[in-house]
This record gives C-alpha cells, sequence and structure tokens, in this order.
C-alpha cells in the first residue's frame, strides 16, 4: 500500500504545476513539510509543541535577509535558514524536554513567544510590514527562479529530500525506539535508553526541517511576515497533522491539503473560512478520531482481514 501512495506522491507532485496554479502548489508544499516535521515530534514521539512556528517563521526571516541583504544564493540562504531551526530548536529542546504534556506545549508557546518579539522588534525584520522584496534570484547560478515551473520543482525537490529524511528517521532503529518511548517511556526507560536525549534528537529533527519548510516558503513568496511566527500558526500545523492522522506518513500532506485548500478556497468570506476548519475539525475529532488517513489505512486492514 505504501508504494501506492509513493507513486501517488510523485506522479501528482510533478503533474501539480499543470493541474493547479503554480503558486498555490508550492505553499502546499511547503506547508505539507512543516505539517510532516511536526508530525515527527507529535506523531512518534509523542511531544506537543505549541511552539513550532518559532522553527518555520524565524528560518525564513533569517533566509529573507541573508538572500536581501548580504546576496546569498536562494540555496545557500535556505541551508542558513535551515541551520538557524536546527540551532534555536536545540536550545528550545534543552530548556523544555524535560517536561512533559501541557507543560512541555506551554514551554515551547512561551519560547515562541519571544521569537515573535523579536520579530516585531529587531530592525531588519520590517517590525508589521515584515521582511519583503527578498529576491528569488538564480539556482546554482543558473536556473532562474523567477520562472514559475523552475521554482516549482525546485520546491517539490526540497520537499521530497525533506519527507525522504523524516521517512528515513521512523523507519530506522532511532524512529522504533521514539515510538517505544511514546507508547511507554517507564519501560523504555528499565530497558536502558536515554529518554531525553531520544526526544531531544526528534525535536531538534523535527525543528531543522520546519525550518526548511519556512526558509522555502520565504523564498517562494518573497517576504517574511509575523504570521509566519505567529501561535496561530503552530496551531494551524496541530490542525493539519491531526486532520490527516497523526502517527501516518502521508496523513500530514493530506492535513495540509485540506487546511490550505479550504484558506484558498474561503478566502473571500475572511474569518469564516475559520469557523469552517473549526467544523471540519470537530467532525473529524467525532467521526475519524485517527483523521483521514488513519481510518482510511484502518479500513484497509479491515477489509484485508
Amino acid at each position: 500500500m505504501n508504494r501506492v501512495f509513493w507513486v501517488l506522491l510523485l506522479g501528482l507532485g510533478l503533474a501539480a504545476p499543470y493541474l493547479v496554479y503554480p503558486v498555490f502548489a508550492m505553499k502546499l508544499l511547503c506547508f505539507a513539510l512543516f505539517a510532516c516535521a511536526f508530525n515527527l515530534l507529535l506523531g512518534y514521539a509523542g511531544l506537543l509543541s505549541f511552539g513550532h512556528a518559532a522553527f518555520f517563521g524565524g528560518a525564513a526571516y533569517i533566509t529573507g535577509y541573508v538572500v536581501k541583504a548580504f546576496g546569498f544564493s536562494p540555496l545557500l540562504g535556505i541551508l542558513v535558514g535551515t541551520l538557524f531551526a536546527m540551532v534555536l530548536g536545540a536550545i528550545f529542546g534543552v530548556l523544555a524536554i524535560r517536561r512533559q504534556g501541557i507543560y512541555f506545549a506551554m514551554i515551547t508557546l512561551a519560547l515562541a513567544q519571544i521569537v515573535l518579539f523579536f520579530a516585531l522588534k529587531l530592525p531588519f525584520t520590517g517590525g508589521e510590514n515584515g521582511l519583503q522584496g527578498i529576491p528569488r534570484g538564480h539556482l546554482l547560478g543558473v536556473f532562474d527562479l523567477n520562472q514559475p515551473l523552475v521554482m516549482y520543482y525546485t520546491v517539490f525537490a526540497i520537499f521530497m529530500v525533506g519527507f525522504l529524511i523524516i521517512y528515513r528517521t521512523i523507519h530506522s532503529p532511532f524512529g522504533q525506539i521514539l515510538t517505544a518511548i511514546r507508547e511507554n517511556e517507564p519501560r523504555a526507560r528499565s530497558l536502558g535508553y536515554d529518554v531525553e536525549r531520544f526526544k531531544l534528537l526528534a525535536f531538534v529533527i523535527s525543528a531543522t526541517l520546519a525550518g526548511t519548510a519556512g526558509s522555502t516558503k520565504a523564498i517562494v513568496f518573497q517576504f517574511a511576515s509575523l504570521t509566519d511566527v505567529h501561535w496561530q500558526t503552530s496551531g494551524e500545523v496541530v490542525l493539519m497533522t491531526l486532520l490527516g492522522g497523526m502517527g501516518t506518513l502521508f496523513g500530514p500532506i493530506t492535513g495540509a491539503l485540506v487546511v490550505v485548500t479550504m484558506e484558498e478556497e474561503l478566502a473571500a468570506f475572511g474569518s469564516w473560512v475559520e469557523v469552517a476548519i473549526g467544523a471540519i475539525f470537530v467532525v473529524c475529532v467525532l467521526l475519524f478520531r485517527r483523521g483521514f488517513v488513519g481510518e482510511l489505512a484502518r479500513w484497509l486492514r479491515a477489509d484485508a482481514s
């Protein structure tokens, strides 16, 4: 079954700019990578972070600044933003990882609010206006990223690399240990695993890939704004993960597709889009507790048996 999903993912990814508006497809890929990175933390390590927008938006600002102010290439800018998110994730993780449940979530939220404050006050961020006019430039000095198709396939390649990293992490001994910690942490401790170290590593990997998604989004849309680091963005990625299916490989992509599509299609209705997304979330919790992909996988297993 996984092979079918892989073929669909690759096929739809390659055909997407010919089926939908390329900018919409690029936005979807950025948020899908963000959701997949968050799912690694929540779905496999069992850690609920309300501060992941700090990595997503913080990396977007750093990428935009180094590309605009120092003339970095877009790829190098994305790497710098990703590195920033990795370092920030390590700092957040060291401060928060020894707490559990709501205490862990609130610490990550509080730390993210500090990042939001800096994004508002630092001179290079543009304050409430955001960091605008980020140049796309050329990939490897050759490919003009101002061309929609070139930009799209660059974003798709970045998404696939990030997704493959997540896939490999989940299906490695490290991923199995994370699952064991999520299912029964005391037993994992009794087996001799350094639980805090494994949680910290998962947190840093998740933060790093969230930063990659934010950095890529900054290049695509050529700006970084306070919305990227706002707590509402952290809430949206939680929603995407739960809608698609927490702890499933392709669930966050489905959740991102649902949320981003609704935001685009219902944008004319203003704040009512939040009401519609909230209603879908309530229905999902009541009828699809494992998320769309989680319930589909359960039905397929039941039919096979």
